[in-house]
């Protein structure tokens, strides 16, 4: 045995002890390991909590304190979650008519008259739809109108409603953000609750219907079917995000994924509700065109004269494209400041723009690039 080490260990720890400092590593001193005879090793020094606010003891009323938030907001927000239930009719086929199909989601209430927001997925092709409310009471319930680009629908109920939900600032969150999500997956499960975080911000997810949903809110709280429609809160108890699907992966590749949940932000679910409710529709901007994606490949076997754009298949008589100058074979680039390539379809550059805006559209014709002034008209579901 080294006695020299060891006399020198133990007057370090006598110095520390006299100076208060015990159990404190001082100036980068080290640590020998005597377990089991191995040799000794040098371990990096440790930085101590200089406060009791760093102590142990106080890590544990931090992870007390986000548990009181997250039961609190649960009570405040979940009386004002409701499940949607609606039905699709059958339809006549040449064996007789089939049964009609129960379809259902989740929503959330946004105001004292009844108006609840949903998923338009949730409610398309209903003829019926009504809502449950937290406390096992079913209502009757109407659409007021759907915006299906955003993937957004407007219920009014009738009836005395037990809870409103407050909507809060998408564009403030944060990634690593504390948020829950309440639903009613697969329908059964009334007011489930998941919590997660907010994984990202601003992603974009390709619909495969020629548009793209932009501006989501990835989170990996829990999203399972019939959470479509639901709200996602933050730890204030306000609605951030309305959920609307998640992604388990590639079909391809096989490969699955967990914890991708999408939601759209509050600020988009706000501002097409609010004009829904006000005027019965929201209202989005209007070309009059019939058209097809173009993209590499399709050029290639075309020889087109661009690689990405709309094709023109058909200028609908009377609309701003007909009195903008716009004609059949035209291809469309570039709609305003937008253009149109992978990452903008035709129509999420042209719904960056309002109606009655005029904006410049850039168009090949006959090999030729020309630009065309277009003053957007309007469009919205009846």
């Amino acid at each position: 045995m080294n006695w020299k080490r060891v006399l020198y260990i133990v007057f370090v720890v006598a110095v520390a002890a006299i100076s208060g400092l015990s159990g404190v590593a001082v100036g980068g001193a080290i640590v020998y390991s005597t377990t089991h005879g191995q040799q000794p090793v040098a371990q990096p020094s440790l930085a101590v909590p200089q406060s009791s606010q760093d102590s142990p003891a106080h890590l544990e009323v931090r992870t007390t304190d986000i548990e009181t938030a997250i039961t609190q907001t649960v009570e405040k927000v979940s009386p004002a979650v409701v499940t949607v239930v609606g039905v699709i009719p059958g339809q006549e086929t040449f064996f007789g008519r089939t049964p009609d199909q129960q379809v259902s989601g989740s929503g959330v209430i946004i105001s004292e008259d009844g108006y609840i927001v949903t998923n338009n997925h949730v409610v398309e092709n209903t003829t019926k739809v009504s809502i449950v409310l937290a406390n096992g009471k079913s209502l009757s319930a109407r659409v007021v109108n759907t915006d299906p680009y955003a993937d957004l629908a407007v219920l009014k109920a009738e009836g005395e409603m037990p809870a409103v939900a407050v909507f809060g600032n998408s564009d403030a969150l944060k990634p690593g953000e504390t948020v829950i999500a309440i639903g009613s997956p697969l329908g059964e499960f009334k007011n489930t609750v998941t919590v997660g975080v907010v994984s990202a911000t601003g992603r974009t997810l390709d619909t495969g219907k020629g548009y793209q949903m932009e501006d989501l809110i990835q989170t990996d709280a829990a999203i399972n079917q019939g959470n479509s429609g639901g709200p996602l809160v933050n730890l204030n108890g306000e609605v951030i995000g309305i959920n609307t699907m998640i992604v388990r992966g590639s079909g391809f590749s096989g490969v699955v994924a967990e914890g991708l949940g999408f939601a759209i932000p509050s600020n988009t679910v706000r501002l097409i509700s609010e004009q829904i409710i006000a005027k019965g529709y929201f209202a989005r901007p209007y070309l009059g065109i019939r058209w097809q994606a173009v993209y590499p490949a399709l050029a290639k076997r075309y020889d087109l004269d661009a690689e990405w754009g709309a094709y023109v298949s058909e200028v609908l008589p009377g609309t701003p494209a007909d009195k903008g100058g716009l004609q059949r074979g035209d291809i469309i680039v570039r709609v305003g400041d937008y253009p149109i390539n992978e990452e903008h379809s035709f129509v999420n550059a042209l719904f960056s723009y309002q109606p009655n805006d005029e904006v410049e559209i850039e168009v090949v014709r006959d090999g030729k690039h020309i630009i065309l002034n277009v003053a957007l008209g309007e469009t919205h579901m009846k």
